[in-house]
């Protein structure tokens, strides 16, 4: 979004074509997106934005909800963002943005993140327009733990990633007595 605008004030046929500019549809194995697509039976139903924080330059400069009582390095490319949730009219309410948000801290692994965090809505008094950013449970569900609260409406939650590994490259799976 540009400076001062907002989603909703936008059109479908905009939104549709900044997304399409945005995620480049017609590069799927390009080195870097800003999203991710859910699909069911071949048909796409949702969106996420997810992508290093670093690469949204207002949620860096100002964002207030994102820094109200922290003081972390802004600039730390290694922390990704998961800010916004697309699913389409039809297949809400059937766990697309909570798949979402399991499948982006997945991404931000695989792609050397360190952590991810999200800034969603609790779903008390939310307006509809405002759940784009997702909600409390949605993160929660994908195993984020609140990190601050900076309005009775907003908060700010994070995963912290470690390196991964199979339990049985861990020693701790099936076989590893064969191993030891």
């Amino acid at each position: 979004m540009r400076p001062k605008e907002c989603l909703v004030q936008t059109s479908v046929e905009e939104r549709a074509h900044r997304l399409r500019i945005q995620t480049d549809p017609a590069t799927p194995d390009a080195e870097a997106t800003t999203g991710l697509v859910a699909y069911l039976d071949a048909e796409p139903v949702g969106w996420c934005a997810a992508e290093p924080r670093t690469a949204y330059i207002g949620l860096v400069r100002g964002g207030r909800v994102a820094w109200t009582g922290r003081s972390e390095d802004r600039g730390d490319d290694s922390v990704w963002a998961v800010t916004c949730f697309v699913t389409r009219a039809g297949f809400r309410r059937r766990g697309i943005s909570r798949a979402l948000a399991r499948a982006a801290v997945e991404f931000a692994r695989d792609h050397g993140a360190r952590a991810v965090e999200g800034y969603p809505m609790t779903t008390r008094n939310a307006v509809l327009d405002e759940l784009h950013v997702g909600t409390e449970g949605t993160f929660a569900a994908a195993g984020f733990t609140e990190v601050s609260r900076p309005s009775p409406r907003r908060v700010v939650m994070r995963i912290d990633l470690r390196p991964w590994r199979s339990s049985r490259e861990a020693g701790t799976g099936p076989g590893a007595e064969d191993r030891r």
